[in-house]
């Protein structure tokens, strides 16, 4: 036969009077705060679509790409995929010439894993991903899901509101403890001395 049940209770836990344990006064006071709620804040129902909802700068949307005279502004570091939780974006890069020695030559994301969780947008030193206002998307099949850099990048003008705010929210160091230069960002490798150095000798022994 079944034996009594283990008290698990700690010895200093507090004891339940009869009240406490069936609930219902606490039930109560849930739905008196709910009410005085309904009661003291006006309820508001916003008639979308019809009524166009305009999201604040914080709000997470779907990544896009920053376009910056007519190129992307990646670097293509591969940080975004690699910090990516649901594995959602992937690239292929290609060198190019010019301070950026290197940019995506095709980049994808998944919409359908993408869980807006920004950290993409967190780990990119260009600030070249960012979360935008969209939110309302719908696709017919999983193949529309996936935006290539054709349905990706954007104007840098049209992420103003977002670039702004990453810049006095996430960066407020710079311009106080820190002198921040975003033409630092723009660097190449292949000017440092000790690189030219390297490729020297490479070119002596060959």
């Amino acid at each position: 036969m079944p034996g009594k049940p283990e008290n698990t209770a700690s010895p200093n836990e507090r004891k339940l009077n009869f009240w406490e344990r069936i609930y219902l006064p606490e039930v109560l006071k849930g739905l008196g705060y709910s009410m005085g709620k309904f009661l003291k804040e006006p309820f508001v129902t916003m008639q979308y679509p019809e009524e166009p909802w305009y999201p604040p700068d914080v709000y997470r949307g779907r990544p896009v790409l920053v376009e910056e005279d007519g190129k992307p502004r990646c670097v293509s570091c591969n940080l975004c995929a690699r910090a990516c939780p649901p594995m959602a974006i992937s690239m292929k890069s290609h060198d190019i010439g010019g301070p950026k020695e290197r940019e995506p030559e095709w980049f994808e994301i998944n919409m359908l894993r993408c869980i807006y969780c920004g950290f993409c947008e967190e780990v990119c030193p260009e600030e070249a991903i960012v979360m935008s206002k969209e939110f309302d998307m719908t696709f017919q099949d999983r193949d529309e899901a996936i935006f290539g850099m054709d349905r990706l990048l954007m104007p840098k003008e049209r992420l103003k509101d977002r670039l702004d705010w990453l810049a006095t929210e996430r960066n407020r160091q710079y311009g106080k403890e820190v002198d921040f230069r975003r033409d630092n960002n723009r660097h190449s490798l292949r000017e440092r001395p000790f690189l030219r150095h390297l490729a020297e000798e490479h070119a002596e022994e060959a």
